[in-house]
């Protein structure tokens, strides 16, 4: 499959990934005492989903770095530390149907979602607070670019806040049923 449409399926789950967000927000926030077949689903495979959302943000990280040849900048590289253990952990969660896993993976989420918040802030022009970014590999480089407005650093906070949504509602809704 070529480069281009790889850049455009992951854009478009990206996408996707970000209205299933907002609906998820808005559903938790008005709509939280009502459920219907699709969010019983939801809640009660949230770690499932929540590792095929970590399988795919590594999956495309490695297909940037290692196939396409671009060079991971320094907050690219701290939010992987905070990135890919989540497959490990949330593979062995799902497998032995163990819920006692969502705090640790909360923790790593958390972290790893203010380095990507913290990418997508200078990304999108502001001026650095810290300076993470070198020259080689600068954290404001314009590689990807999908649907007119989806980058690598927006990629990987949407895969963070997905997971993290996911597991809201494996620990809030399906305590309740």
């Amino acid at each position: 499959m070529p480069v281009d449409q790889i850049n455009f399926l992951l854009a478009i789950l990206t996408a996707l990934g970000q209205v299933f967000i907002l609906l998820g927000i808005v559903y938790l926030i008005f709509f939280r005492k009502t459920q219907n077949f699709l969010i019983k689903f939801i809640s009660k495979n949230g770690i499932a989903l929540a590792f095929f959302v970590a399988v795919g943000s590594v999956a495309g990280s490695l297909y940037y770095s290692e196939i396409v040849g671009l060079v991971p900048c320094d907050l690219c590289w701290f939010q992987r530390i905070f990135i890919y253990p989540q497959v490990i952990l949330l593979g062995l969660a799902w497998w032995k149907k163990d819920d006692n896993i969502i705090p640790y993976s909360f923790s790593l989420l958390g972290i790893g979602t203010l380095f990507s918040l913290y990418h997508n802030y200078i990304y999108y022009g502001a001026q650095p607070v810290v300076d993470f970014c070198s020259i080689v590999s600068p954290c404001t480089a314009r590689y990807i670019v999908g649907l007119g407005y989806v980058s690598i650093p927006l990629m990987a906070l949407t895969g963070f806040l997905l997971m993290a949504l996911l597991l809201v509602f494996k620990k809030i809704l399906a305590a309740k049923s």
